[in-house]
């Protein structure tokens, strides 16, 4: 009798669910829990073309229990990208992500809206403007430390992309700290790789939510370890900024550096944070937002930064292959994070 029951409850809870259900999109019927994860070694661009042929250019797939839309077609294009961009603008988050970057409290990952708005705009303003760029003294140091480490070199083989991602990573140290000294460099270096890790790890808790309190796969210790180390590194930097703040007012800003530029909105006071779109007023960042922005900044600006320039370098026909001083200011401008809308 039991058990009679208990498919009788269960089969009338997917009737309920199937009758409240949306009205997605076609596509593939999945299983049921699992969905269409079975397909996911098929979601390559050659294999989403051929369902969208069966199904058309939008296609409602069921990844557990999280809903995706493929969008194959230009017409469907336009309409989620142009048309409904807005609807869409928002970057879907993972846990690991989501605990990692303080409920989002980074640009990166924040959801279209007056708190995105704003730090593009001191982004723009503040942190990366072309007179910021200009009073780097860091960004021409390190470019004629390479080159000297190249002419050192010389005859030898030299792997570029070594050479250029370390360049790229001590100068947005430099940029975001303001420090001469690499003392605590490393450490930082090895929490990211930790940060870049657990960021793309595939959590099946993301798909069935139903099992984040097992943790099956061991994440939370290691999100907590992760993000603890961060806390750690960043808030003795924090501190000794606001120690030293009015030392780099009265010095008129020539020695500031990212760090004391988001300080300029820090506040303590939560009740002061609000959502205004007017920057000078009422913009108002936290020790979260100021953490999160600045692992924003470190990864955006070092490994994709890196790779772009050593692409860039390229053999000149007239001339002997080198890595001259203005060929590499030339190319290290400063390495700063594309400034996109989330969507991107």
């Amino acid at each position: 009798m039991t058990t009679f029951f208990f498919f009788l409850a269960l089969l009338t809870f997917f009737l309920l669910y199937n009758s409240r259900r949306k009205p997605y999109p076609p596509g593939p019927k999945g299983w049921p829990i699992i969905g269409n994860m079975l397909m996911m070694d098929k979601l390559t661009h050659r294999g989403l073309a051929k369902i969208a042929c069966q199904y058309g250019g939008l296609v409602h797939l069921r990844m557990g229990f999280l809903h995706m839309v493929t969008v194959s077609t230009p017409d469907m294009a336009q309409e989620v990208l142009q048309i409904q961009d807005n609807n869409f603008a928002n970057r879907p988050v993972t846990m690991n992500i989501s605990y990692l970057t303080y409920n989002r409290a980074d640009m990166a990952f924040a959801n279209y809206g007056p708190f995105w708005r704003q730090m593009r705009k001191i982004s723009v303003m503040k942190l990366f403007s072309r007179k910021r760029a200009e009073s780097w003294d860091s960004v021409r140091e390190e470019v004629d430390e390479m080159v000297r480490y190249v002419v050192s070199n010389a005859g030898l083989s030299v792997n570029i992309g070594e050479l250029v991602f370390g360049l790229t990573r001590n100068i947005i140290y430099r940029a975001a700290f303001g420090s001469i000294s690499r003392t605590g460099q490393d450490e930082f270096i090895k929490i990211m790789q930790e940060f870049s890790k657990l960021f793309g790890a595939f959590n099946i808790c993301d798909f069935v939510p139903g099992l984040a309190w097992l943790d099956p796969q061991g994440f939370k210790g290691r999100l907590v370890k992760a993000r603890d180390s961060l806390d750690k590194f960043i808030d003795s930097i924090l501190d000794e900024h606001i120690a030293n703040k009015k030392c780099i007012i009265n010095d008129k800003g020539n020695n500031s550096d990212m760090v004391y530029e988001l300080l300029a909105f820090y506040s303590d006071d939560l009740s002061k944070i609000n959502h205004s779109d007017d920057v000078n007023d009422s913009l108002k960042l936290t020790r979260d937002n100021i953490k999160a922005i600045i692992m924003d900044v470190m990864f955006g600006g070092t490994e994709t930064v890196a790779s772009a320039i050593e692409w860039t370098i390229e053999v000149d026909t007239d001339d002997v292959f080198g890595l001259t001083a203005p060929r590499a200011t030339r190319l290290v401008a400063v390495p700063t994070p594309r400034l996109l809308c989330p969507i991107c």
